[in-house]
């Protein structure tokens, strides 16, 4: 059995995926798997048992996209199944030209707001008619070796926009209370470093050394190493944060513009959010439309501080 799947652009979306894929494995116990997505995405496979190829989607890179992704089609191989938690045209196009009489599209199945690894092993169970529940985030690969002393990660950024970042100021106030205990570490994407270096510049003037700034540093499979390895994690509403509920790492999240119902962490028991639940939140929007960004902006130090305490 040879099962085409294609995964979703975002990090945290593909980790949310897991459960589902783990379901269909079950399902299928000796089918082969092959990955297809963005790299970023597909790095969360490269270890996985049931995983006999990836292919890395770069058909908007040069030239025409859909001649593109007809050349990836006829490249892949063939399959018996192919799905697609994707529901775009694209996706229908390159399913299409896959020539897999089997084909599936991912559906949202209901209207209600229901976490979206739930929304992912619903689609799995009306497409291969089974009946599962999705169990825990999972990454194959990883061992969560603890170092002597303490690790408290921070994660200020959020690649889908800005509504979604908490402030620096208030990052590093949470640093500069917690480094007592703690060693801080700072992630960030290629994009992330600004904020990044506006924490690191906080730590320095508050005589904060045992700090390290990975912002923009690492590659994915590093982030996933570092991130397992955390003792406490502060994060926006982002890849990392599902990355740390995948290894159970302690971890306060801030949530403002989007719907933590659907997208906090999945099956973390030591997993807590601040949000202040705003009336004009979750606007789900990438900048605040009213301008003011209240939902990140009533949300302080002592917040967040207040939460650690819980998880600890």
């Amino acid at each position: 059995m040879k099962i085409f799947i294609e995964i979703p652009t975002w990090l945290g979306d593909a980790v949310m995926t897991t459960p589902a894929i783990e379901n269909i494995v079950k399902t299928y116990p000796d089918a082969k798997l092959t990955i297809y997505g963005s790299y970023v995405s597909t790095r969360l496979f490269l270890h996985h048992p049931s995983v006999e190829k990836i292919f890395i989607d770069e058909s908007k890179k040069e030239g025409f996209r859909y001649l593109n992704l007809y050349r990836d089609a006829k490249k892949v191989g063939k399959f018996d199944i192919a799905l697609s938690f994707r529901k775009n045209f694209t996706t229908q196009y390159l399913l299409f030209f896959l020539g897999v009489k089997k084909r599936y599209i991912y559906k949202r199945y209901t209207k209600k707001e229901i976490h979206q690894v739930l929304r992912y092993n619903v689609f799995i169970n009306k497409s291969f008619e089974i009946q599962t529940t999705p169990g825990k985030l999972k990454i194959y690969g990883y061992e969560s070796e603890k170092s002597d002393k303490k690790i408290l990660g921070l994660n200020p950024g959020a690649t889908y926009g800005s509504a979604k970042r908490w402030y620096p100021e208030e990052f590093a106030k949470v640093a500069i209370e917690m480094s007592k205990d703690y060693d801080i570490v700072i992630f960030g994407g290629p994009n992330e470093d600004e904020i990044a270096a506006d924490i690191e510049k906080l730590l320095v003037d508050a005589g904060v050394k045992n700090y390290q700034n990975l912002a923009a540093k690492t590659s994915v499979e590093e982030l996933i190493s570092g991130i397992s390895k955390l003792d406490l994690f502060v994060t926006n509403d982002s890849g990392p944060m599902h990355l740390a509920a995948t290894f159970g790492v302690p971890t306060v999240t801030i949530f403002g513009p989007t719907k933590y119902t659907e997208t906090n962490q999945w099956m973390n028991e030591k997993g807590v959010i601040v949000t202040k639940d705003l009336d004009c939140a979750p606007c789900m929007k990438r900048i605040c439309p009213l301008g003011h960004h209240n939902c990140m902006k009533l949300i302080k130090a002592d917040d967040v501080l207040e939460k650690i305490r819980e998880v600890l």
